[in-house]
């Protein structure tokens, strides 16, 4: 019988060449900087400490067994990388928690196993947790059990960055400026029109003015562009200088930009609502943000009143399946709106915020490239695809289904299966400048001639479509359908 004496927590570590996961996606999400100091607390092995440092990054850590003599010391951003899921005793682990909060300067991510990454059916029940074969523990929580968790021990509201990891902010400039980039889209530059010389003679100062105006949708105050001066200089006043490159630009996409990040501010301000302590005070959002909210809402007051009334639009099912049917992107079917992650940007804003209460709970779904938006019941999917541009037909590998009232995950995984879920029509799920889309309306239009879609119902499986090819005397190479004789 395991006691706490005999649980082995060292033999947990293991050797890795890649960075771990909570590490990566930290680096994908700005969360680590060059100029920063990051401490790995639990680190191991050292693996991501080697690589942060090999990034020129400037990273410590400590260990009980691996790295004892390392030194606990105050840094920008903490990683509690799948240790508390490691620690049999209840109180420990609150202790280390607590801990690596305290040495938090910015930023602490902490994660641990979920419920559906339980896979070993020969594991012996032990405290909250299981004992493993090799004598170690594991405590496997559910998302929403791990962050009531952190957020009641340290009293404060954390964010998911995937699931099982989340982020706990302790600088609210950070903040604000993570959950702002969340819901950005990216624009190209509004192409010149014409060759004109005004412009040509001062299209580096130009260009550094629309760079500006594309990122936040409206024109700089004189304070936050560097190089106010210098446009003062030459054109009298910022506003007469961005008229002069509406002159040689597109209007309607300038519009299109002012639109775009209106609709992101309402959606960040919305999604706020759901941390512990609500929406911050104005005076203490960032500058840039009190600025963005007084030019597309005149003061703070309108534009929370008009998120909150598109959150509480998404509560009404019947508007969610009218802005699903009316959407002009992704495929619709008779209870759902598919969509591939690349034009999730281009859904009615309404559908994006509906996705972005489910990314807030679960955070970034590693390998989901197919979201399903459900629309007669509140609930968001997550599904795997993978090769989706190689695979004439990809397999589903997995699905996390996130229910939007009650908040309990489900994982389903296909990754085994002989028989999984597949995909057709796959220009119905990206957009129409996706780079494969015409290739995969060319194969779709191949597949109609040859009858294959026949009998919709009847191929919606792996087997069952295997078996119309063969009735069909056809069969696929890449993205060509060639005639069996």
């Amino acid at each position: 019988m395991a006691t706490k004496s005999t649980i082995s927590r060292h033999r947990t570590a293991i050797s890795r060449i890649n960075l771990s996961r909570p590490i990566q996606l930290a680096l994908d999400l700005g969360l680590i900087r060059s100029e920063w100091s990051i401490f790995d607390y639990g680190c191991g092995k050292g693996d991501d400490i080697r690589g942060l440092k090999a990034l020129g990054i400037n990273t410590y850590g400590w260990d009980p067994t691996y790295l004892p003599e390392g030194k606990k010391q105050l840094s920008d951003l903490v990683n509690l990388g799948y240790v508390i899921n490691v620690i049999e005793d209840i109180e420990e682990r609150l202790w280390v928690l607590r801990e690596a909060w305290s040495l938090t300067k910015k930023a602490l991510i902490v994660s641990a196993r979920l419920v559906h990454e339980l896979k070993d059916k020969n594991l012996k029940s032990f405290g909250d947790g299981f004992v493993t074969a090799k004598g170690t523990f594991q405590k496997y929580y559910k998302q929403n059990e791990l962050r009531q968790w952190i957020d009641q021990e340290l009293g404060v509201s954390c964010l998911a960055a995937s699931p099982g990891i989340f982020i706990v902010f302790r600088d609210e400039n950070l903040l604000q400026v993570y959950l702002a980039s969340l819901s950005r889209r990216k624009f190209r530059t509004p192409s010149i029109r014409n060759n004109e010389l005004v412009y040509e003679n001062n299209k580096e100062l130009l260009d550094a003015l629309s760079e500006f105006v594309i990122e936040r949708g409206r024109i700089p105050d004189g304070s936050e562009f560097e190089r106010s001066d210098e446009i003062r200089d030459k054109f009298g006043s910022i506003k007469r200088a961005f008229a002069i490159i509406k002159q040689f630009t597109s209007l309607e996409q300038w519009n299109t930009i002012w639109d775009e990040r209106r609709r992101e501010l309402l959606i960040n301000l919305a999604l706020q609502r759901f941390n512990i302590n609500g929406r911050p005070k104005f005076k203490n959002l960032p500058e840039c943000t009190q600025l963005d909210i007084r030019a597309f809402f005149s003061n703070y007051k309108n534009a929370c009143l008009k998120s909150d009334e598109l959150l509480f639009s998404i509560g009404k099912l019947d508007l969610i399946d009218k802005a699903c049917r009316e959407s002009s992107c992704g495929k619709l079917t008779h209870d759902a709106l598919y969509i591939h992650i690349s034009a999730l940007e281009l859904l009615p804003t309404m559908l994006r915020l509906y996705e972005g209460c489910a990314r807030q709970y679960v955070g970034f779904v590693e390998g989901a490239n197919i979201i399903k938006l459900h629309r007669q019941k509140a609930k968001v999917s997550y599904l795997s695809y993978p090769d989706f541009d190689r695979d004439p037909h990809p397999r589903l590998n997995g699905a996390l289904v996130v229910p939007l009232q009650e908040f309990d995950i489900k994982y389903w995984d296909w990754s085994s299966s002989d028989n999984p879920p597949i995909l057709h029509r796959k220009e119905e799920f990206v957009s129409q400048d996706y780079p494969h889309r015409e290739k995969f309306a060319r194969l779709t239009r191949q597949e109609e001639k040859a009858g294959l879609f026949d009998q919709p119902m009847g191929i919606g499986r792996l087997q069952q479509w295997t078996q119309v090819l063969l009735e069909k005397k056809v069969k696929l190479t890449g993205h060509r359908l060639i005639k069996i004789y």
